[in-house]
């Protein structure tokens, strides 16, 4: 019951994580490598604002906001559209901005709650800017050079988290504290619950969101149709920027709710994409309630094979993806991928 406990508490971070995936895949076609690593500068954000000290990713979303309005402006320049100059400056850099003084001043506060949601925001401008910057121009490539792109901008963003935040882990604090007994053998921390929580609450406020809402609506479109949604009017590039943006705020709440029960390393993001990966791959990165279930799958294998065998425990979680693999190709019929032009 103990390791089942912690099970469920990986696979809920693991169902948040894999929904931002799948909703970036769906409607462009990424495998949003950069989701764990945007979760992790969340969190080392926050353990920044906890010491008193400016998060250093406000470095790093005043780099990208200077690219980004960079090639903005030069498009704007090359079709000679200068009316759309006003929006670009509140798109990519009045708005981003925001974050990083809210941020700001929240590290001067002593409220806990406001560093919270002030480190959670903070991550909200970083997938839009790195669409922009890094995805946008090579939007009609195949998935595969699309992957390659997203793993590399991984690996930089990686290495600017090593400049900027330095190789030391931490652990945040819990935003609740205490426990429950649920029998005599069982205790279960809030902080467990909570995550459990806040991941149910998120899969069905993704369920309401995109079914019943106009966003929604569009996003399934693009996700459905890409070429059906250009012929009615929804721009791709509207609907991406959306798309990162709500995995933005997910890898956020990642962050916040992973630091306190495990140490947040600069590095650490791509392990937890990767074995939120897997359980995306069980839903075919298109499913979302096969994804839940696929997290839940991962997330209880992960705790009782690091009980059984802790060095081989990442083995055994990306070993599912060996029959899961091949029971997919067998149900699957297979397409050839049409190109665009």
């Amino acid at each position: 019951m103990i390791l089942l406990a912690d099970g469920l508490a990986w696979s809920a971070i693991y169902l948040i994580i894999g929904l931002g995936l799948v909703l970036i895949f769906s409607v462009t076609r990424v495998i949003f490598v950069p989701f764990g690593s945007i979760a992790v500068f969340s969190a080392l954000s926050l353990g920044a604002m906890e010491t008193g000290q400016l998060p250093a990713m406000i470095n790093l979303i005043g780099v990208f906001v200077a690219v980004a309005l960079i090639m903005e402006l030069m498009s704007i320049a090359r079709q000679r559209a200068w009316s759309r100059a006003p929006r670009a400056l509140l798109c990519w850099l009045v708005m981003p901005l925001l974050p990083c003084l809210l941020a700001a001043w929240a590290t001067g506060q002593d409220s806990e709650a406001l560093k919270v949601v002030a480190a959670i925001l903070l991550a909200v401008p970083l997938g839009p800017l790195i669409e922009r910057v890094a995805l946008r121009p090579v939007a009609h490539a195949s998935v595969l050079a699309l992957l390659i792109v997203s793993l590399v901008l991984d690996l930089i963003l990686a290495g600017l988290g090593l400049l900027w935040f330095g190789p030391e882990g931490l652990r945040t604090k819990a935003a609740l504290n205490g426990s429950i007994a649920v029998s005599s053998n069982l205790v279960i921390n809030y902080q467990t619950l909570l995550t459990i929580a806040v991941a149910l609450a998120l899969a069905l406020l993704f369920y309401v969101g995109l079914q019943r809402t106009r966003m929604g609506k569009v996003l399934h479109a693009t996700a459905s149709n890409p070429t059906g949604a250009r012929l009615v009017g929804i721009r791709p590039a509207f609907t991406a920027t959306i798309a990162h943006s709500i995995a933005a705020l997910l890898a956020g709440i990642v962050g916040v709710l992973v630091s306190p029960v495990a140490t947040i390393y600069y590095d650490s993001g791509l392990i937890l994409t990767l074995k939120a990966f897997v359980a995306a791959i069980i839903g075919g990165l298109v499913s979302y309630p096969l994804t839940a279930l696929g997290a839940l799958l991962v997330g209880v294998a992960e705790s009782y094979a690091s009980f059984w065998n802790s060095g081989l425990k990442d083995a055994i979680v990306f070993g599912l993806l060996i029959p899961i693999l091949v029971i997919r190709s067998g149900l699957v019929v297979h397409h050839e991928e049409e190109s665009e032009e």
